[in-house]
């Protein structure tokens, strides 16, 4: 069986890590479904990918969620982010897109992500060196 969770690469209408976010939130309203360990939204203090994710859409987390429940396709959920909130350009995609691929990679995340990379006993795997490739290895996909 597949992991419950998509790869943050995986894009919907162009933007990477939102059909992530809303695979955790369906899974989440399961309840048990969601792995343990996997936060969803906005967490004080922190910036959660989550958190990134609706501020380029100007969409508040917890309303997001509400419509994510009230069902239809990831294409649709996003219209409606593009209607309620904003609806980015396509350079501004371009840049979102690059900036959350490469996030932790000589950045101001790396030193997080190398701690995160060893609290998941993969600290000695020197082909992950950005968050969605840490995201992928622990859920069985080759970064």
């Amino acid at each position: 069986m597949a992991f419950p969770i998509r790869s943050p690469r995986d894009l919907v209408g162009g933007i990477a890590v939102f059909g992530r976010i809303l695979d955790k939130i369906r899974l989440n309203a399961r309840e048990g479904q969601l792995p343990e360990g996997y936060h969803l939204g906005v967490i004080p203090g922190k910036r959660t990918f989550d958190d990134r994710v609706c501020r380029l859409l100007d969409v508040d987390f917890d309303v997001l969620t509400q419509r994510t429940l009230a069902g239809g396709s990831d294409e649709e959920i996003l219209e409606w982010c593009f209607q309620t909130g904003r609806r980015p350009d396509a350079e501004q995609i371009e840049i979102w897109n690059g900036f959350m691929h490469k996030r932790g990679w000589r950045d101001a995340a790396s030193k997080g992500l190398e701690e995160q990379k060893a609290e998941a006993g993969l600290g000695h795997r020197d082909d992950i060196v950005t968050f969605f490739d840490l995201m992928d290895a622990e859920e069985g996909r080759a970064p």
